[in-house]
C-alpha cells in the first residue's frame, strides 16, 4: 500500500507550525456518519473514552466528541494544540487537550476504549505506535484510522490533486497518505476492515487556495506557489457555480479491535 516513504523522519511534529491559521480556516471536517461508525458497537457513546492521536487543531476530535464520547486530543505541536484549545466549537463537548505522540502518548495502561487517528497515521512510526495503542486500550478496544481522500472521479478534485502533486514535487504525503497496511498486518489487532463515506467541502477561491497552502508540503512563497495560485484560479473558474466549488472526498475509515 505504498508504505516505503519514511514520513516519520520528515519532522512530523514541527512541520505544521507555520500552517496553523490555514489549517483552522481551510481544512475539511469529517462526516458525522464516519464518527458514528468509529464508536459503534462498543457501548453507549457517552460511556466511551476516545484518544484522538495527532489531533492537530481539533477538527476530528470535535466530530468524535459530537457522538457523545469523551475525547482526549493528543497533539505534540504546541501551536496546533493551542489553536484546538481556543476553538469556540468546543463548547458543550467533552474534550480535553494534552501533549503526546503516537509512540509515547502519556496515557495510562488500559485507559481508553478507542484510539483514533485522523489524517495522521502516515506521519507515525507505525509499528511503535500500534504497540502503544495496544497498551492504552482496554480489552476489546478499537483502533480507527481515518483519511479524507480526494475523489478521483470528480473533475475538480482530480484537477486539484494534479496541481498539488506538481507543486509539491510529488511529495509522498500529497497523494499517498492513506497507509493502513500496518494495522492489517498487525498480530495485536484483529478484524481489520474498511468503511467509506462520501464528503464534500464548499469553497470560494480564497478558500480553495487556502486549502492548498494548509498542506505542509506546499511552498509558502516563491514561483511554485505563485504558479499554483494561478492554476487554482483557472481551475476554480472552470468549475465554479455562484462563486464556489466543491472539493469531493471519500472518507476512508479503517477499524480493528484489540485481540
Amino acid at each position: 500500500m505504498g508504505e516505503t516513504q519514511a514520513l516519520h523522519e520528515m519532522d512530523p511534529t514541527g512541520r505544521f507550525s507555520d500552517r496553523v491559521a490555514d489549517y483552522v480556516r481551510y481544512r475539511p471536517t469529517y462526516p458525522r456518519p464516519a464518527a458514528d461508525a468509529i464508536v459503534d458497537g462498543l457501548g453507549p457513546p457517552g460511556s466511551l473514552t476516545v484518544a484522538d492521536v495527532g489531533a492537530g487543531t481539533g477538527i476530528s476530535a470535535r466530530v468524535l466528541a459530537s457522538t457523545g464520547a469523551s475525547v482526549i486530543g493528543l497533539e505534540p505541536n504546541a501551536d496546533m494544540r493551542m489553536a484546538a484549545e481556543r476553538d469556540a466549537g468546543n463548547a458543550g463537548l467533552r474534550l480535553e487537550w494534552r501533549g503526546g505522540t503516537a509512540e509515547a502518548t502519556g496515557l495510562a495502561n488500559r485507559s481508553v476504549d478507542i484510539v483514533a487517528c485522523a489524517q495522521a497515521f502516515h506521519w507515525f512510526r507505525a509499528a511503535e505506535a500500534l504497540v502503544e495503542f495496544d497498551r492504552v486500550l482496554r480489552s476489546g478496544g478499537r483502533v480507527a484510522l481515518m483519511w479524507n481522500d480526494r475523489d478521483p472521479q470528480d473533475a475538480l478534485s482530480a484537477g486539484y490533486s494534479q496541481l498539488i502533486d506538481e507543486a509539491s514535487d510529488r511529495h509522498a504525503a500529497a497523494n499517498d497518505h492513506t497507509r493502513p497496511g500496518a494495522l492489517f498486518a498487525s498480530r495485536v489487532f484483529q478484524n481489520a476492515r474498511e468503511l467509506s463515506f462520501r464528503h464534500a467541502q464548499k469553497l470560494d477561491l480564497p478558500g480553495l487556495i487556502g486549502r492548498a497552502t494548509s498542506a505542509s508540503y506546499i511552498p509558502k512563497s516563491g514561483p511554485k506557489l505563485e504558479g499554483l495560485k494561478r492554476s487554482l484560479s483557472d481551475l476554480f473558474q472552470q468549475h465554479q457555480r455562484d462563486g464556489s466549488v466543491e472539493l469531493r472526498y471519500l472518507t476512508r475509515v479503517f477499524l480493528a479491535e484489540k485481540r
